[in-house]
């Protein structure tokens, strides 16, 4: 059975303004995510990442209201009945600005807070946040303010809070936005430790296509709220004409391969710096 399924998905949010009609957003989103997967979601501004996102763990619609049409199961937990509380337990999300899920004064605190929301025990708690934060490379600030911290050290303590939670299913919605590329690698270094060391499903938005083409299992792109392309890196990577008509970028490698297809007739697909240099070398060394 699959951790995450999505079946016929379509949500609009209520209108801003009375009389106004609702807002379409997601229009027959189908998917299914396995245990220990990371799959990243790509995808324009405005076509609906976010809001899958929170339809995930039920505050889609529970707390939006708006239109809900279509099933969305976690952990065969329907997200449209089971209370986002007890969803909180299995399905951990973290958002861009992770300032805004910080609600204490001390980062140990900040982590504990989930894991205290959920009754655990006092003794469990200490040794969820001493795991969480060693998990993120964080153990030693648990006792400086988390607003005293860089943006890829607040984003490493937002995963800490859930992590501390012990999810099954674990969401990021953008969380390298913003960051520099110290502060990306870290997130990303966090995120990838954490599907080969603890076995977490993974679902990631992000735009940033040489990561994703480094890091994930698989790729959905979103577009016009449905489901355009899902598959491997490698293959969502290979239609290209398509990605740029959506507006999404591909890695720079996957786009010299497509350039060097399309002048010389080869067939090479690259996802990154040393496939690419092995693939060229190679084929110059059989020209000589």
């Amino acid at each position: 059975m699959p951790v995450v399924s999505v079946s016929n998905l379509h949500y609009s949010y209520p209108p801003l303004v009375d009389g106004q009609p609702p807002a379409s957003v997601l229009r027959g989103v189908d998917l299914e995510i396995a245990r220990g997967e990371f799959v990243s979601i790509m995808g324009p501004t405005g076509v609906g990442k976010t809001t899958l996102c929170l339809a995930l763990n039920g505050i889609v619609p529970q707390s939006t209201g708006g239109i809900f049409r279509g099933d969305v199961e976690v952990c065969g937990m329907n997200t449209k009945h089971t209370p986002v509380a007890t969803l909180a337990a299995t399905v951990g999300i973290v958002f861009q600005d992770p300032e805004s899920q910080f609600f204490n004064m001390t980062v140990e605190d900040e982590v504990a807070f989930g894991a205290e929301s959920l009754g655990v025990p006092p003794a469990e708690i200490v040794e969820r946040v001493d795991w969480a934060l060693e998990t993120v490379g964080m153990a030693e600030y648990c006792r400086r303010s988390p607003l005293q911290l860089s943006g890829g050290q607040k984003q490493r303590v937002a995963i800490a809070s859930i992590l501390a939670m012990y999810p099954r299913v674990l969401v990021l919605d953008e969380p390298t936005s913003g960051l520099d590329p110290v502060g990306k690698a870290d997130v990303f270094r966090v995120v990838r430790g954490l599907k080969q060391r603890h076995d977490v499903t993974i679902v990631m938005v992000e735009q940033n296509a040489e990561q994703i083409a480094e890091f994930s299992d698989r790729v959905i792109v979103l577009n016009e709220g449905v489901v355009a392309l899902d598959g491997a890196p490698r293959d969502v990577f290979a239609r290209a004409e398509l990605m740029a008509e959506i507006g999404l970028a591909i890695p720079q490698v996957s786009e010299l391969a497509m350039l060097h297809n399309r002048a010389f007739g080869t067939e090479f697909s690259f996802l990154d710096v040393d496939e690419a240099a092995a693939g060229l070398l190679g084929e110059l060394e059989r020209s000589l």
